[in-house]
């Protein structure tokens, strides 16, 4: 099998998560700029098989599209346009990254290590890709 790929977008960083390939286990990647996302991946792409790729969609409480869904959008076209033939799915990610904050408080990580940003957006596309393959088992 494939593994399947999360992306926690945003204009400074990107969280990457990936599943094993039997697809059981959501693991963090990395975190990469928005600039060298495509250079990234082409390079993953080249020694591991990627079924499908998941991305972040922020909305509101409201349900409607946050301000940061214009360059989500943006990203999805990209990845669309660079990797055709991988299909890419919307996942409602409002709350991931609360979610994350409050699972490094939870750790006992050290007051610096809880503010790294990146281990939250890291950790958000884990939350994502969580929350995508429990929705598939039912």
């Amino acid at each position: 099998m494939a593994r399947i790929m999360a992306f926690d977008y945003g204009t400074k960083r990107i969280g990457i998560a990936v599943t094993d390939p039997l697809q059981i286990i959501a693991t963090g990647l990395d975190t990469i700029h928005p600039q060298y996302i495509v250079d990234y991946l082409k390079k993953y792409l080249q020694t591991e098989q990627v079924e499908r790729f998941i991305v972040g969609e922020p909305k509101q409480m409201d349900n409607t599209p946050s301000q940061s869904a214009i360059h989500v959008k943006g990203f999805v076209g990209l990845l669309k346009r660079t990797f055709p033939e991988i299909p890419i799915e919307m996942l409602d990610e409002r709350f991931t990254s609360k979610m994350a904050s409050a699972t490094i408080a939870q750790s006992g990580m050290n007051k610096k290590n809880r503010q790294n940003k990146e281990l939250v957006d890291t950790i958000s596309a884990v939350i994502l890709l969580q929350s995508y393959m429990d929705r598939r088992l039912f």
